[in-house]
């Protein structure tokens, strides 16, 4: 149970320091490239920061999931 719950929490974790890593990432590169890119409202390089953030979260939520939880044979 515990290693379960340590799994489930550093996945987690994981997830939000890609999510923060493609944050800074994006942010570099809206804010010096795609100054005139628009999304959820927002320009430059806090619309791709915002892009960045959620799919360095989703490939760090699969990422950790992949190497936490997956069985070996």
């Amino acid at each position: 149970m515990l290693k379960t719950v340590l799994r489930v929490f550093l996945t987690l974790v994981i997830g939000f320091v890609l999510g923060v890593i493609g944050l800074l990432i994006s942010m570099y590169i809206g804010g010096n490239y795609a100054e005139d890119f628009v999304f959820n409202g927002v320009r430059g390089y806090e619309a791709t920061g915002q892009i960045g953030f959620i799919l360095g979260t989703l490939i760090g939520l699969i990422l950790g999931w992949w190497f936490l939880f997956k069985r070996k044979k």
